[in-house]
């Protein structure tokens, strides 16, 4: 079953300081590698004259990847996504812009400088949790659609989808936790008339 993760809803963007070099990290919610990219290519636009500019996204429970941007290997991407899953985060991309203030750190101090600047910046986000949830597929006749349309959009379950064809079928997004009551409610809405099917697994704000 699915785990809960922590995610942003907006850019989060937080400045550190180590030994007179300047870490700005900027973090933003990345459903996708997509999004990730695009988040990661305005971060670059942005700051073109920066000595570096590494990178770490987590996307869901699989993908993770870290860039050092022309780093020592393994001292800024690797501490930044480690940073980002050690507090439980996903979907979520970072960005740290390196001005270099004129002394080199080490690789020890990379690292720690990388980790922090995530870490801080987290630490004055927002996260939102995210819960195990399942896309449940209510089928009914047309007589019975409308009614059982307006009783589930005025319900606390999101419509995801609806589809018409010989049925009406409507996707919802049902916690993990509520497809047992849900399936009983949507039968007793229906007088048994409906048939339920349990889709893929995804995730929900708590």
């Amino acid at each position: 079953m699915p785990a809960p993760y922590l995610t942003l809803n907006t850019v989060v963007e937080h400045e550190t300081e180590a030994r007179r070099s300047r870490f700005i990290c900027a973090l933003a919610p990345a459903r996708s590698v997509d999004e990730a990219a695009a988040f990661i290519a305005e971060r670059r636009r942005l700051y073109p004259d920066a000595t570096h500019n590494c990178t770490a996204y987590v996307i869901g429970e699989r993908i993770q990847k870290g860039d050092d941007d022309g780093e020592p290997g393994g001292t800024a991407g690797t501490p930044m996504v480690q940073a980002l899953v050690g507090r439980g985060f996903s979907d979520i991309v970072a960005v740290v812009t390196r001005y270099f203030g004129g002394t080199l750190l080490g690789a020890g101090g990379l690292v720690r400088a990388y980790g922090s600047a995530v870490t801080e910046t987290l630490d004055r986000a927002e996260p939102v949790r995210m819960v195990p949830a399942r896309l449940v597929h209510v089928a009914v006749a047309h007589d019975q659609a409308g009614r059982v349309e307006n009783d589930l959009r005025a319900s606390r379950h999101a419509v995801r989808d609806v589809t018409y064809a010989g049925e009406v079928t409507f996707a919802v997004a049902v916690g993990e936790d509520e497809v047992a009551a849900f399936t009983d409610w949507v039968a007793t809405l229906t007088a048994g008339r409906a048939r339920v099917d349990l889709g893929g697994p995804l995730h929900l704000p708590a």
